[in-house]
């Protein structure tokens, strides 16, 4: 999500685009940073700065401009496949782009076409391979496997000048609207394979293309230009007996009256072209805004509104418990610090008389230390990624940067997370650190890689392209066991050489007899009652995040992702404070695991509405998508639970030694 202004653009130099600071911790980091700024504004050339990957691509007068294939995907099945998985008309030569980790994780295989489209030249009707004479004769197995796809609901996805390809989708809003002529111009990504109609399946076998270019101005005496602003398509299906050949590979296309489909039956063989049209238009459309058609595929004011809403609710409700748990607390601290006779002082009740208690160590400290760890490695990969991604550097013409910064960054951030793990499992009397650091290191990434093993298994049984292929799997676990297992390590051993951090009250040796305990301060019932409020905070987010992943959407608000991050960082510190609170005060002080679990009580409801948007909003039937899809669900609401139970855990922990500082105690 980016700012609203230039949320839908790609990355302008630093001269246009915000600028945004980060304190660094070290003096010297901060000096490099201050030293790059400086000469990005000394240097004459600094307008001409793009990100790496991103930057313009100028096209002479009838230059060739490559089309390339990514893949086939459905959001039926969710699973992706390679270009060339179906008989498509093929070049002398295949080639492979190189990918980047995000891509092939996505299930991205990028290749050539053997599409001709040259800058500004049209084209009527060319015959993509064969002829009409010798038509593309498809086998049987061909034509039912082109039948399931169609049946499947499948989608090509085409790119140029790394702008994918969109289908322009009109209608009218209203019978008004329809009287004026006034239509809703939408896009969806990429176009359909075919379509069914009475039960018969029907391949778009011509493809009507509609580049945008926008004129670059140069120098007098030189020719200008152009730079491709938009891609679309209109795909049509055209019987081989109404094309009539022409020289040298054209055709003509039939009248729209006359025009009859292009049926595939898929128990024999078909004979078939594919054909396609080439036509440019001039817009105004600049480089920078060239990604604003397919940002705004989603209705953005909702987004707005709902967003908007959010945070009113939260900042009210949290507002409202921050005033009542501090006014109460003053009550608390003031009443425990008078002076009274001692017949008062025995009559004391609430958290005070837990003091002695409230610093015991839980049981399976280095499982909780190592939670915590992993949780704390996944809040600072995400807070980076989502404030990079903010300011442009992540867009979706960064294809597969995303995930591919995501995956190094959760690697790279695991020094910190074993230091949080090494000083807390210090703190609650640990003494294995060696066992500690392991534990740390492999406990969730573990879980992670063993579930998407298991997954990957069943991609592979399909021939997907989302199938990760064993060189990738392999590399992955050498960055696992190369980068990130010891960067854990050297965190947690300097954590654990590091002071514990020091609790205000002493421990007494015999534990205190914990009373019965309400109904409501039941273990589940506090989930239920915390998950509320974090949830609410990021609802509405929730949806398009989940759209993005399973509806092949793009997602690129990073600003309101990075609002409603913050929101549910305070929402789920303020609402664990509150449940801590109430814990002690009923004087049952086992806090830290409860704690870490009622903090992430929000993940269930992530749950309970990844259920409700698989039964309401997808359309997939067979098994194995519904096992990828339950199983990726499963790695989200466990990073989520880790997430959120880290945040409210370290806030809570914060909470008690302060309350506990504060209040004179024999």
């Amino acid at each position: 999500m980016e700012p609203a202004a230039s949320a839908n653009r790609e990355p302008l130099p630093p001269t246009s685009s915000p600028t945004r600071g980060s304190k660094m911790a070290a003096s010297g980091v901060r000096g490099r940073l201050t030293c790059a700024l400086a000469l990005l504004l000394w240097c004459p050339a600094a307008s001409c700065f793009y990100v790496p990957g991103v930057a313009p691509r100028n096209f002479e007068k009838e230059a060739f401009v490559e089309i390339k294939a990514v893949k086939l995907t459905s959001s039926r099945t969710q699973l992706p496949y390679e270009y060339y998985s179906l008989p498509f008309c093929r070049p002398k030569e295949i080639t492979y782009k190189a990918e980047n980790l995000g891509e092939v994780l996505r299930g991205d295989r990028i290749v050539n076409t053997p599409f001709q489209v040259f800058m500004t030249i049209e084209k009527k009707c060319e015959i993509l391979c064969n002829s009409v004479k010798e038509p593309l004769v498809l086998s049987e197995e061909q034509s039912k496997l082109i039948a399931e796809r169609i049946q499947e609901d499948y989608y090509i996805h085409l790119i140029a000048d790394n702008l994918p390809v969109a289908t322009r989708l009109e209608f009218y809003l209203s019978r008004e609207e329809e009287k004026n002529k006034e239509k809703d111009i939408q896009f969806e990504h990429g176009y359909r394979l075919g379509f069914m109609d009475n039960g018969k399946f029907y391949l778009h076998n011509h493809l009507s293309f509609i580049l945008y270019y926008h004129r670059e101005d140069v120098e007098e005496n030189k020719e200008p230009n152009y730079r491709v602003v938009r891609f679309e398509v209109i795909p049509q299906s055209i019987k081989l007996s109404d094309l009539k050949a022409e020289e040298k590979g054209a055709c003509t296309l039939p009248e729209a009256t006359n025009l009859a489909p292009q049926e595939i039956d898929p128990t024999k063989e078909n004979k078939l072209l594919f054909t396609y049209s080439v036509r440019w238009e001039e817009s105004d459309i600049k480089w920078a805004s060239r990604w604003d058609t397919y940002l705004t595929m989603s209705d953005v004011q909702i987004h707005w509104f709902s967003i908007i809403n959010s945070v009113v609710v939260v900042f009210f409700l949290s507002g409202i418990l921050s005033m009542i748990i501090i006014r109460t607390l003053r009550k608390d601290i003031a009443n425990y610090n008078k002076e009274d006779d001692i017949e008062d002082t025995m009559e004391e009740s609430g958290w005070k008389l837990v003091h002695g208690d409230v610093f015991r160590p839980p049981q399976y400290p280095m499982i909780l230390s190592s939670l915590l760890g992993s949780g704390i490695q996944l809040f600072c990969m995400i807070l980076i990624v989502i404030f990079v991604a903010m300011l442009g550097m992540l867009s979706p013409s960064s294809r597969g940067a995303l995930m591919t910064t995501a995956c190094f960054l959760f690697m790279f951030m695991g020094v910190f997370g074993g230091f949080s793990a090494g000083r807390l499992y210090r703190t609650l009397k640990g003494h294995r650190w060696k066992k500690g650091a392991f534990c740390t290191a492999t406990l969730y990434p573990g879980v992670v890689f063993g579930l998407c093993f298991i997954l990957n298994c069943f991609i592979w049984g399909k021939h997907s392209s989302g199938a990760v292929p064993f060189p990738t799997m392999v590399a992955l676990l050498c960055m696992w066991f190369g980068i990130s297992l010891p960067l854990v390590y050297l965190g947690y051993y300097f954590g654990f050489r590091k002071q514990p951090y020091d609790n205000p009250v002493r421990t007494n040796q015999i534990p205190r007899q914990i009373p019965e305990q309400r109904w409501y301060m039941n273990r589940f019932v506090g989930i239920l009652m915390a998950g509320i409020l974090p949830f609410g905070a990021m609802f509405i987010e929730l949806f398009f995040i989940f759209s993005a992943i399973w509806e092949n959407q793009f997602y690129y608000l990073f600003g309101f992702l990075f609002l409603v991050f913050i929101i549910l960082v305070v929402s789920c510190s303020q609402i664990s404070i509150v449940m801590v609170y109430f814990q002690l005060c009923a004087e049952d002080y086992r806090w830290w695991w409860r704690t870490f679990l009622v903090s992430g009580g929000s993940a269930f409801y992530v749950l309970i509405y990844a259920v409700f948007y698989f039964v309401n909003k997808l359309d997939i039937v067979e098994f194995i998508p519904s096992l990828l899809y339950f199983g990726y669900t499963a790695l989200m609401v466990l990073s989520f639970w880790l997430l959120t139970g880290t945040i409210g855990f370290y806030a809570a922990y914060m909470f008690v030694r302060k309350i506990y500082a504060a209040v004179k105690i024999d």
